[in-house]
């Protein structure tokens, strides 16, 4: 009898040992394919960490650029797209991140807009930043006698050039892609602003935004292009004289003007700190200088801004 009883135990913890492997091996099983479906490629989830969007400045006003990077982003996860309160961005990589630049225009409504990130598996991330508004300062600016002085009808031959080259200068080509690699640098070896960018300047009943950086230049000082692109516009116009139009690629581009002389030609590929043109006084303007413009999507923004994105 108490053989059999031993036996019987036996027995009995024999079959629980084999039942609990069993629960082991499914819980095992189980297991593994929850950590398939996490990371295997069919299932669209990748990242280890969390996703997030870095925006430089963290809030701008009115006139200013907007730097946007996409970080802990991890391969083979991809960014489909950025918008910025709706409107699609051109995304480029930036120190091995997904980025995207945007500019404020001017007249841009102050308020808070959203930021949102498609990525490749579906996902979308999303985060917010306030556009604040400028303040608008004028100030009066007269005619140089080259161009007529301070008479109704030099005024009136103002506006209407002005509106004819802005219409030319406003849809030039740009790449598909981005020229530059490098950073960013300034256009000149010495660099002293003398007028800034986004106040009104008044001419007669007229008034005429200034949307670009004037540095003092003395006549003939070297002018360097801010970074890698292509030569889009190499001529002269009335109001701005001679003119440099350098594209970056995706839609940003740096414009040089009042030129003494041009160092280059339309369609070649300049390099960052290369010279393409000489300072001057051509055009509508008083004394020699450099006016430079910065683009991005066709918005005119601060170009002393644009450079802070890039130090």
């Amino acid at each position: 009898m108490e053989l059999y009883s031993t036996r019987a135990v036996f027995a009995s913890v024999f079959l629980l040992l084999s039942y609990t492997l069993k629960v082991m091996r499914r819980v095992i099983a189980v297991h593994f394919l929850l950590i398939a479906t996490v990371f295997s490629p069919g299932a669209g989830a990748y990242a280890s960490g969390a996703v997030s969007i870095t925006v430089f400045p963290a809030s701008i006003i009115q006139g200013e650029p907007m730097l946007i990077t996409v970080e802990s982003l991890d391969v083979p996860v991809s960014v489909k797209s950025i918008t910025f309160g709706g409107v699609p961005l051109r995304v480029f990589t930036y120190r091995a991140r997904p980025a995207a630049l945007v500019g404020m225009d001017l007249n841009k409504k102050p308020g808070v807009y959203e930021i949102s990130v498609l990525l490749s598996d579906g996902r979308t991330i999303k985060t917010e930043t306030t556009v604040g508004e400028r303040k608008k300062i004028e100030a009066p600016f007269g005619i140089p006698k080259k161009l007529g002085g301070n008479t109704q009808a030099s005024q009136d031959a103002l506006i209407s050039t002005l509106a004819a080259e802005n219409k030319n200068l406003a849809n030039l080509r740009t790449g598909a892609k981005t020229f530059w690699k490098e950073n960013f640098v300034e256009p000149l070896k010495e660099i002293f602003v003398t007028d800034t960018y986004g106040y009104v300047r008044t001419t007669g009943p007229y008034s005429i935004t200034h949307k670009g950086v004037d540095f003092r230049a003395e006549e003939g000082t070297p002018v360097l292009s801010v970074n890698r692109g292509v030569v889009r516009v190499a001529r002269t116009y009335r109001n701005y004289g001679k003119t440099v139009v350098v594209d970056h690629g995706l839609g940003l581009m740096s414009f040089y003007m009042h030129l003494s002389k041009i160092k280059v030609n339309v369609g070649e590929l300049v390099g960052v700190g290369q010279v393409v043109g000489l300072s001057g006084q051509t055009g509508y303007a008083g004394k020699p200088h450099l006016h430079l413009s910065v683009h991005i999507g066709g918005v005119s923004i601060n170009p002393l801004k644009f450079f802070e994105l890039f130090k």
